[in-house]
C-alpha cells in the first residue's frame, strides 16, 4: 500500500495579512474601527478577530485583545509562544503589553499608528524575544483606516 504524503504549503506574510484585512473590513461593516487580526501557529489559523469596542461597549475590545483570548482558548493555555499575530495596524501600548505577557513569538503588522502605536509610546512593552515585522501590505491597511475616518468626519 502506497501512502501519499500531503504537504501543507506555508502561506506568506502577505497572504496571512489578507486574512487580517478581511477581518478589518468586517469591523468597518459593523461600524467598528477597521482593524483586524489573526493568530497563526504551525500554518494553522487559531484565531480571527476584529475590533469590537463599539459592539461590546468596551474600550479594551481591540482586535489584538480578542485574538489573544481566542488563540489562548484554542491552545488551552495563556502563552502564545510559537504563534504569530497578523494585525492590520501597529498595536497600541495596551495591546503590546498584553502581547508581551502572552510571550507571542512574532508580530506582523500592516501600517504604523503614528499617534498611538507602541513604538512611540511604549517601545519596551513586548517580550524581548518577540520578533516584529512591519509594513506588510501597508498601503492597503492604511487606506482602510483613512477611508473609514473620512466617512466618519
Amino acid at each position: 500500500m502506497h501512502e501519499k504524503a500531503y504537504l501543507r504549503r506555508t502561506m506568506t506574510d502577505e497572504e496571512y495579512m489578507q486574512k487580517a484585512i478581511a477581518e478589518a473590513k468586517a469591523a468597518a461593516k459593523e461600524g467598528e474601527v477597521p482593524i483586524g487580526a489573526i493568530v497563526v501557529a504551525q500554518g494553522r489559523i487559531l484565531a480571527r478577530a476584529h475590533n469590537l469596542t463599539e459592539t461590546l461597549h468596551d474600550v479594551t475590545a481591540h482586535a489584538e485583545m480578542q485574538a489573544i483570548t481566542a488563540a489562548a482558548n484554542a491552545l488551552g493555555g495563556k502563552y502564545l509562544t510559537g504563534c504569530t499575530l497578523y494585525v492590520t495596524v501597529e498595536p497600541c501600548a495596551m495591546c503590546a503589553g498584553a502581547l508581551g505577557w502572552s510571550q507571542i513569538s512574532r508580530i506582523v503588522y500592516g501600517c504604523k499608528d503614528e499617534k498611538r502605536g507602541y513604538h512611540k509610546v511604549a517601545p519596551l512593552s513586548l517580550h524581548p524575544k518577540t520578533e516584529v515585522t512591519g509594513d506588510i501590505l501597508e498601503e492597503e491597511c492604511a487606506a482602510l483606516m483613512k477611508d473609514f475616518f473620512l466617512i466618519r468626519r
